[in-house]
């Protein structure tokens, strides 16, 4: 199995992509799709796999600088190399191995593919740009092409992976693409005028006799990639539980509004952690700010309800804030914190007297070390992902 290095992706795929399969990476317009390819090509170069790169949007220093911004040093792989299908549309020399000499000729792209793709045999072949080929060389010239890269792929044990962007192409065009590849994996942008949230999921992947129709919100870092993005992640739970405590534990970080040591408004913080982003959110947990709870809880894609373990007498309230936040439809967790200290229920006790279901995890802590914190971001987060 040839892993994407996309997070979350390789799990959905059940592991990866099978040797001699192809992907595209089918995105929008003015989605960031053509990172997908470049973070697939660098994670299988980091395993010690081969790894050819068709660079036809531009040149081949320009693609190494490209990978470089994202923290990809391409150069030091002896395995790499780029097929250049530019060089010749701007009349420029290349010292590539491979070039293409019209890149405006399919046959030309692939006298000098199928030589590539052969030393590039057991490993990755990642295309910039599938769309701007079709582009120069018509869309049913490529289609009819595709067929034979495929073929190559699958007699060289190797994975090919088109990014390709969605332009108002013809419509059989475009689900003639969606037939030819083995994997389909759709990436799409949430827009209203302008593009604020990004997302991909699983179309198709053919050896799986069900792939479960999911999609995931994701941001490129630079450097970083491709990281999963949850916008907003709530963390609510009676007065001292713990919650400004926990914000700024799990957090890359956190900025507080207190006052005299007591949030009066919110806490808010940012982590970054495994492949995985989030903005958290915390209420104050004073009953007087109760009316800012549905406020704040808007839009949270989950919640975590802190609670002071050693405090039987505040589960109460916090099941009640859990309720005036609307968080019953969300997933949620219990993170009981204080579990250091020798009067602190056990997490049985505690779901006894909550009277919480068993199909929602309490996870044991201790914020003010660190226990029990990243434990809890990662359930959340993987409630989260499945549930979408």
């Amino acid at each position: 199995m040839f892993e994407t290095g996309i997070p979350k992706l390789d799990d959905y795929l059940e592991g990866g992509i099978p040797s001699g399969k192809s992907l595209i990476y089918y995105t929008q317009p003015g989605v960031e799709g053509d990172v997908f390819g470049m973070q697939t090509l660098y994670h299988n170069l980091h395993k010690g796999r081969k790894g050819a790169y068709v660079a036809s949007n531009s040149a081949p220093y320009a693609v190494k600088g490209r990978f470089k911004e994202f923290g990809w040093g391409v150069e030091k792989f002896n395995q790499f190399f780029t097929v250049d299908c530019f060089s010749a549309l701007v009349g420029a020399d290349s010292d590539e191995r491979y070039v293409v000499s019209n890149p405006e000729d399919i046959k030309a792209v692939d006298d000098a593919l199928s030589k590539a793709m052969k030393n590039a045999a057991g490993g990755v072949i990642v295309f910039e740009s599938l769309s701007t080929i079709m582009d120069h060389c018509g869309e049913e010239e490529t289609l009819e092409y595709i067929e034979k890269w495929k073929k190559y792929s699958k007699a060289y044990d190797s994975v090919l992976i088109c990014n390709f962007t969605a332009w108002p192409y013809a419509e059989s065009t475009l689900k003639r693409l969606k037939e030819l590849f083995d994997v389909v994996i759709t990436i799409s942008g949430i827009a209203e005028r302008v593009i604020f949230g990004q997302y991909y999921g699983v179309s198709k992947a053919d050896w799986i006799a069900e792939p479960k129709k999911r999609s995931i919100s994701f941001k490129v870092l630079c450097p970083g990639g491709i990281k999963i993005f949850i916008p907003k992640v709530l963390v609510t739970g009676p007065y001292h539980a713990g919650k400004s405590s926990f914000i700024h534990a799990i957090s890359s970080r956190a900025v507080s509004v207190d006052r005299l040591g007591t949030t009066v408004a919110m806490d808010h913080g940012f982590i970054d952690h495994k492949g995985f982003t989030a903005d958290i959110f915390g209420t104050p947990g004073q009953e007087r700010f109760d009316p800012l709870l549905r406020m704040l809880s808007g839009e949270a894609m989950g919640v975590f309800l802190l609670i002071d373990s050693t405090k039987p007498d505040t589960f109460p309230r916090a099941k009640n804030m859990l309720e005036r936040t609307r968080a019953h439809g969300l997933p949620y967790l219990v993170v009981a914190n204080k579990q250091d200290l020798p009067d602190a229920l056990s997490v049985d006790e505690i779901r006894k007297k909550m009277r919480i279901p068993e199909l929602v995890p309490i996870i044991p802590a201790s914020v003010t070390k660190k226990k029990g914190v990243l434990e809890a971001f990662e359930t959340l987060i993987d409630m989260i992902t499945e549930m979408r």
